[in-house]
This record gives C-alpha cells, structure tokens and sequence, in this order.
C-alpha cells in the first residue's frame, strides 16, 4: 500500500496532515507551501522535499506535480476568512481554496483530501470547488470531524471534503462512522502525569469567556497565540478551577496537543512558531482520515 499510494501535501505548513499520512503509511512524496518560515520546520522534520512556491499559480504548480509520480493530493488552504478568529468575510484567501480545486482538475490524482475549517462548507469559494470536483468525476465525502473522537486531545472541529474518482458520494462515511471513538479523548488521558498539573490557564478571546481548563476534559481548540496569564485575572464563572491551580501551557505542551511527537524539531521565533503550531492540522486527525482511505481501499480491493 504504501507503494502505491503517493502524496503530495499542498499548502502543507508544517506538516500536519503529512505526518499523519506518514503515520498511515502513504508515501508522502512532496510538498508545497508559500509560508517560508512553516518550510523551515517543515524540512528540518522530513526527508523529502518541500518546495517554496506560490500556490495560487495553478498552472505551474500543476506542471510541478506533474514531474513526481503522486496520485494521491492532500491540503489545507489558508482558511483565516473562514475562521471564527477572522471577520467572517471571504476574501483572497479564500480564493486558494478554488485554487486547490483547480490543481485537483488539473493533475487527475485518483484521491484527493481537503481540510479546512467547519465554516468552509457554506462558503462561496467551496461551493465553487466543489463544482469542480464534481465536473472532474470525483464521488465526495463531505463530513466535520471532532479532532478529540480522532485521536486528539482537542475539541477542534474541522471540515474535510475527500474525493476518489468514479466513486459513489459519501463512499467513505460508513469507514468514519465505524472508527470514530465514542467518547471525547481528554487531555488527562493523552498526557498521563507528564503535565504535572491538573488545571492550565488557555487565554480566551474576550473575558466574557472562561480560561480555566481541566485535564479531564479535552482542550478547547488550539490557536495561534499563547499568552502569559494576566495580573489580577478575574475568576470566570465557567472555569474548571482556581487560577492559582493553573499554568499556561508552554510551547512544545501545545504542539503536542496538536499530536505532533515530543521530538519534532521546532525552529523561529516563539510568535511565529506559536502561529505555525495554531495553524497546524493535528497529526492525529490527519492520521484518522487517511487510515480510514486505506481501509476503504483495503475492503474495496482497490489500488491506485
């Protein structure tokens, strides 16, 4: 299988979704990004070869991919007008979500997978995309995953649109449904007694809402920003403990919610890398999605 089934991340970051088809398997082949710092970490953590280049350029990225031998693309377009952090608004960002529909139509690959944020679904730019998709010949499964009933420790909710050419739509949602776990994984479950605390302190977007957590829950979605607690935090109604329980996590703790390894090589400034971690699929998740495109495959008697 893992002969046959070889990737090409676009838009890869550091390299979520490549470690968690790595994980899986697949022969992770290439991968491409216009974020120079997320291509650092990147190619300090994989052997192949991630390339600078500007995404939105369908036809040369096409022509690129055309020189390696993939049929499989994955790839989360830059989702921040998307996002519940952002305005809310489609801008050109969201057009790089055509743009991947595009390169999709172009090369042919006999799978495909796209993640992008749960507001994704019901956008202009989808829409379009998914259009394409369709005129290309791809049967579709359209579904949003709870990351902590993927393997992660972490409510994060995402959207993920996976084709497979001359497939039935919804083909792999019966896969899903079977390996979703029943019960959400806490951070308590994941961690052990390695985080030697039993509260952590998660800064929230406005002090209208908590910013205690407990271990025996699952972390609220990672984001790009991780600051220190304030003097004279005010107690919230909500919050699972006493601040002075409680300790922000540090850098390599929130990477590791995102279920990237201990190990990974994290290089840039602490802003920057604190960004790439809140930008990043969780490994888990993205290790979920492809396990379940290698059992279809498996109980199909599919090759590609």
């Amino acid at each position: 299988m893992k002969n046959a089934l070889k990737v090409v991340d676009l838009f890869c970051g550091v390299g979520g979704l490549s470690l968690g088809f790595e994980k899986a398997g697949l022969d992770v082949i290439l991968a491409i990004d216009n974020w120079k710092d997320a291509i650092e970490v990147y190619s300090k953590n994989f052997n192949h070869e991630c390339i600078n280049f500007d995404l939105s350029n369908v036809e040369e990225v096409s022509k690129l991919i055309g020189n390696y031998d993939a049929n499989v693309i994955i790839g989360g377009p830059p989702c921040q007008d998307f996002s519940h952090a952002g305005k809310r608004v489609e801008g050109q960002r969201a057009d790089l979500t055509e743009s991947f529909a595009s390169i999709v139509r172009s090369v042919k690959p006999q799978i495909f997978v796209m993640e992008n944020v749960e507001r994704t679904k019901n956008s202009k730019s989808y829409l379009k995309a998914r259009n394409i998709y369709i005129e290309s010949g791809y049967g579709l499964t359209e579904v949003v995953l709870d990351a902590s009933l993927c393997g992660v420790p972490q409510k994060r909710k995402r959207f993920f649109c996976i084709g497979l050419l001359g497939a039935t739509d919804n083909f792999l949602i019966d896969t899903i449904n079977s390996k979703l776990s029943k019960s959400p994984l806490t951070m308590r479950q994941y961690f052990k007694n390695s985080l030697k605390t039993d509260y952590y302190y998660r800064h929230p977007r406005n002090y209208s809402r908590r910013a205690v957590y407990s271990l025996d829950e699952p972390s609220a979605t990672i984001r790009g920003v991780n600051r220190p607690i304030p003097p004279g935090y005010s107690e919230h109604s909500a919050d699972a403990g006493k601040i002075e329980a409680a300790r922000p996590l540090t850098t390599v703790e929130r990477a590791q919610v995102q279920t990237f390894p201990k190990s990974f090589n994290w290089v840039g400034s602490k802003t920057n890398v604190e960004q790439m971690i809140g930008n990043a699929v969780p490994v888990n998740l993205g290790n979920f999605v492809a396990e379940c495109i290698v059992v279809f495959l498996k109980n199909n008697s599919l090759s590609v």
